[in-house]
């Protein structure tokens, strides 16, 4: 999605805006749809045909109560646009499907096993995996950043699962298969054939993972998740590949697009610089603010439980809701000069992982593999500069740059550290 500066009185008829076109978030300019809706008609309702429609929510406030309020507003009946209008065939059986108190119970071993103490051992696979990708840019020739970065959550979410890195790269696909169906570069025909074959294959996939690994159980997320008792029973097949496919997708939504995000900061400001200087003493701000700059996930959608008064609105019982986290991230009211990648800022709100019961499980590890890729690029690099055009995901589910080609310049001390990365990828 284009990370734009909204033109204040600039002109656009509201009623013109398609927010379910994905072109909107490739090729359009949603901040300036999410400001006016904003400053005009913050719970506003669009009507997709003749039987289906939605609120729009874009407003921090209102889209924090709508999250956290699992009472008023459920999940479980599908948390995507996709799925607007039907059931969720995962409802009562994984996480991101699933309110509390059955949510919570599924989560609590899941949320245990991914604590900041735990996630920590996995600090040199992913350092490493980091490493290779990097390696790319140490020749001086253009690569593509955006597309390096792809791998990057199965870096995570791979060595915690157990799964063979050989898999790696197929698993990327299908995931990207998955959160942008209508993009060229993904599709395989139509959007409703790519997200079956994606998800047919994901789901045989991790049937056969679990086939050999319930002989095989270890410390890994799946045969935690085999190990889950649910009042002195465990979960079913069903349950546990949905929760597989939760897990891996929710790593490959997040943690790609947070540092193209910044990486376009990076070229086209001084911003570089500035955090590289006082790294220490704005790591954590910084992060902070690149994870809102890029809010990657781009909607959560929840459906009323009852009639819901919401920003002069009334809801009624059984619509759909859908929460902009781009829009309530930058959110005037909340956030200061919210348009500005500002490293330093303070009592950063964002809801970029969600907020309530279904705040991100994944987390911890989508901060640790950010961290760890900003102090390689601080740390080994001198200058980074645009190669190409810059192209943007066909999504309206995960906001994103697919295509950041960049020329890197390496510290000459560091070269050789991304040398030997090279020469390991090679031969493994």
């Amino acid at each position: 999605m284009r990370l734009t500066r909204p033109i204040e009185g600039a002109p656009l008829d509201l009623d013109s805006v398609n927010l379910i076109d994905p072109g909107l978030y490739s090729s359009g300019d949603p901040h300036a749809v999410w400001a006016k809706m904003r400053h005009d008609d913050p719970v506003r309702w669009q009507q997709v045909d003749e039987d289906l429609g939605f609120w729009s929510v874009v407003r921090y406030a209102d889209g924090e109560a709508v999250l956290r309020d699992h009472t008023r507003f459920t999940s479980q009946r599908g948390t995507m646009l996709y799925l607007l209008g039907k059931d969720d065939p995962a409802r009562g059986r994984q996480m991101a499907a699933t309110d509390p108190p059955q949510h919570s119970r599924m989560r609590e071993p899941v949320q245990r096993a991914l604590t900041n103490k735990a996630v920590e051992k996995y600090r040199p696979a992913i350092q490493a995996e980091i490493r290779r990708v990097l390696s790319r840019a140490v020749t001086g020739e253009p690569f593509d950043f955006a597309e390096a970065m792809m791998i990057l959550p199965m870096a995570a979410a791979g060595t915690m699962m157990r799964l063979p890195r050989s898999d790696w790269p197929r698993l990327t696909e299908l995931t990207a298969m998955s959160i942008a169906p209508a993009d060229p570069e993904y599709s395989v025909g139509t959007e409703k054939r790519t997200l079956e074959l994606a998800h047919r294959e994901l789901f045989a996939y991790f049937h056969d993972i679990l086939k050999v690994r319930r002989d095989d159980l270890g410390d890994d997320l799946i045969s935690m998740l085999l190990s889950i008792d649910l009042d002195g029973q465990r979960p079913e097949t069903g349950a546990i590949l949905s929760n597989c496919y939760s897990l891996i997708l929710g790593a490959n939504v997040t943690t790609p697009y947070v540092p193209t995000g910044a990486m376009m900061e990076f070229v086209t400001s001084g911003l570089f610089d500035d955090w590289r200087t006082h790294q220490e003493s704005v790591q954590r701000t910084a992060i902070d603010e690149a994870l809102r700059w890029a809010s990657p996930a781009n909607h959560f959608m929840r459906y009323a439980l009852e009639d819901v008064e919401l920003g002069g609105r009334t809801i009624r019982q059984g619509e759909a809701v859908v929460v902009w986290l781009g829009a309530c991230n930058r959110d005037e009211t909340v956030f200061t000069d919210p348009y500005r990648f500002d490293i330093r800022r303070k009592r950063n709100r964002h809801i970029t992982f969600g907020v309530g019961a279904h705040y991100c499980v994944g987390h911890t590890v989508a901060r640790l593999t950010v961290q760890i890729l900003f102090d390689e690029l601080l740390q080994n690099f001198e200058h980074f500069e645009l190669a190409g055009d810059v192209v943007h995901l066909y999504s309206n589910f995960v906001a994103g740059i697919k295509h950041l080609p960049l020329v890197a310049t390496v510290k000459p001390e560091a070269r050789r550290l991304y040398q030997d990365a090279a020469e390991l990828a090679a031969t493994s």
